[in-house]
């Protein structure tokens, strides 16, 4: 009998992901941002041919994908090796070299909204405005570019624009929590809240005609609900919510007087269907966990790119008989579904009775090498969710187990919990965190003295705070891209992020102590624990210098330390040979230390 190999860290990291997606006007072609040939590129698809084509070889990530309403061209924006300065591009439907709309070195320009003639492309950039960014438009006709909006008081954010162009929605977040909705009509802003004097947030907008806007907002509320507001009548109203769950991926279908929305509570989505006229919710099940866009043909089918903790990235339709065809096929090479691990979900009581909501992979018993590896996610304004992860299913494959807590200022559990992390990023989710790892000490579902930690971005920081505090719970730490000094973070955030950080981390200078008492930098000489360091060079949100430090000052001490800089990724690894060099270090770096 044949005995085969089990399979390697390849099979899974050579699973592909899907970024975003789009449908042409006939409902017979998709394209789709994929890493099918290891880099992120758009590929296209014949509906009725079913196997996929390349269309782009720039090997970047794409910020976003559209096509042209009369189908003659395809928008796309992305930037370079993730130093996150977005630039607009546009390419024949058939393929092939991408066209510079709008590209000026060391600027962002984001897509926000095309008219449905197809013949003006708006868009919010950071042109002469890095901190508040300015609204303007693009005639794809002419090429004469019109500002619309300056930014003042907070980041602006274009939503969308009325059919007949002549309002648009938009946000100004002026806080970390606190993103007001405008609409601009007759060159005015109007608010289209009843009040801004308390703080919340509009999340997306969309027309339904010249008149009514359609909303996600949780205006007076812990959770975001279905809102409209009228411009003629200048009146907003509240249509429908699903207690205790945020909304988001707000999708209108006109010709059946539809919305299509998605509603996540903790680590999974439910998809719903609200008819305008008649009121009627009604739930549609979905064979994935998670939705992550949604996208209605001018036809009126509906398009979906899910995943499940088991199921990578997929595109599926939705057809007249109410049931789901999934219409590209993306796997783990070599792996059979019931090989794969399924999380268990579960609560636990944190260290104020607050209850937090956890992931937990158990590798099949004749694997289990008894450790766990804590995960915390990042953000922190996050969540950890029935996502498909090939890092923590190759876990299992090696023996770990793997624990992942939704924390205190995670998303999807009210924006009272969402808040509880701000100006504390080293206090109430350590403790969470720490809390967690006790109960399942506990529930003999870990090992006290058997415990690693990975974290990337705010699961970086925790990993290094938890390893200057709480060094002598775990074994060894792997940081990837994680701030090490608060005030580094918040001098060195891209502009725009700036007003929402002095909310979010604090103001150096009046949350000075606190911020002090945050940062890992305090806690470096209690460092004694072997790690590997990630950074991606062209990291814009933490500069490489961030982990330099951490690194430099255990070399100095003649510790186990070992720094691995990607010189083409940024925050996050674009491309399927780093991450493979990336967790194959990482893999080997653990099990070095397994007793």
């Amino acid at each position: 009998m044949i005995k085969f190999d089990r399979p390697s860290i390849d099979s899974f990291f050579r699973t592909l992901n899907i970024l975003d997606f789009d449908v042409d006007p006939s409902e017979e072609k998709i394209v789709y941002s994929t890493n099918l040939n290891g880099y992120y590129n758009l590929w296209g698809m014949n509906l009725k041919q079913g196997y996929p084509y390349q269309l782009t070889t720039v090997n970047q990530m794409n910020s976003f994908v559209k096509f042209d309403p009369n189908g003659k061209h395809i928008l796309t924006g992305y930037d370079t090796d993730g130093d996150e300065d977005y630039h607009i591009y546009a390419l024949p439907t058939n393929g092939g070299e991408t066209t510079p709309l709008l590209k000026t070195t060391q600027e962002k320009y984001y897509f926000g909204d095309l008219s449905e003639d197809g013949q003006t492309l708006y868009y919010t950039t950071s042109v002469d405005n890095p901190n508040y960014l300015n609204i303007e438009r693009l005639n794809l006709v002419n090429g004469k570019v019109e500002r619309l909006v300056t930014g003042e008081g907070g980041p602006c954010d274009l939503l969308a624009v009325s059919p007949d162009e002549t309002t648009f929605a938009y946000t100004k977040a002026v806080g970390n929590t606190s993103e007001y909705g405008y609409l601009f009509i007759d060159k005015k802003e109007v608010a289209i809240t009843p009040s801004q004097e308390e703080a919340h947030r509009v999340q997306q907008a969309v027309y339904f005609d010249h008149n009514l806007v359609l909303m996600l907002t949780n205006y007076q509320t812990e959770f975001s609900y279905l809102a409209t507001y009228s411009i003629s009548e200048r009146k907003f109203e509240k249509l429908i919510a699903v207690e205790g769950h945020e909304l988001s991926d707000l999708t209108l279908d006109k010709g059946s007087n539809k919305v299509y929305f998605v509603a996540q509570r903790g680590v999974e989505d439910s998809l719903y269907e609200y008819n305008l006229l008649t009121k009627e919710l009604n739930v549609i099940k979905t064979p994935f966990d998670i939705v992550d866009r949604l996208v209605l043909g001018k036809k009126g089918s509906l398009f979906a790119l899910g995943r499940s903790s088991t199921l990578p990235a997929n595109l599926f339709r939705y057809t007249d008989a109410k049931a789901w065809v999934q219409l590209s096929e993306h796997k783990i090479i070599g792996v059979s579904d019931s090989e794969l691990i399924e999380p268990e979900v579960f609560t636990y009581s944190s260290y104020d009775g607050l209850e937090i909501e956890g992931l937990f992979y158990s590798p099949n018993p004749e694997n289990d090498n008894g450790y766990t590896i804590l995960w915390p996610h990042g953000g922190p304004q996050h969540a950890i969710r029935k996502n498909f992860s090939p890092l923590f299913q190759y876990l299992c494959t090696q023996g770990y187990r793997v624990f992942s807590p939704n924390f205190r200022g995670s998303t999807g559990y009210g924006e009272s919990f969402m808040k509880l992390v701000n100006k504390d990023w080293g206090g109430g989710p350590r403790l969470d965190i720490l809390t967690g790892m006790d109960w399942l000490d506990n529930q003999d579902k870990s090992t006290r003295d058997k415990w690693f930690c990975i974290g990337g971005s705010y699961g970086g920081y925790m990993t290094l705070l938890l390893h200057g505090r709480h060094p002598d719970r775990f074994n060894a730490f792997v940081d990837i891209f994680g701030p090490s000094n608060l005030f580094t973070t918040i001098e060195t955030a891209p502009e725009h992020w700036k007003e929402a950080d002095r909310e979010l981390i604090g103001d150096s200078v009046v949350d000075r102590d606190k911020l002090i008492e945050d940062s890992p930098m305090t806690y470096i000489d209690q460092m004694t624990k072997p790690m590997l360091v990630i950074q991606g060079k062209n990291d814009p949100r933490v500069v490489k210098i961030e982990s330099d430090v951490i690194v430099q000052a255990m070399q100095e001490r003649g510790q186990d330390i070992e720094y691995l800089v990607l010189e083409d990724e940024g925050h996050g690894f674009s491309k399927t040979e780093n991450a493979i060099r990336v967790y194959k270090q990482m893999v080997d770096f653990l099990n070095k230390y397994l007793k």
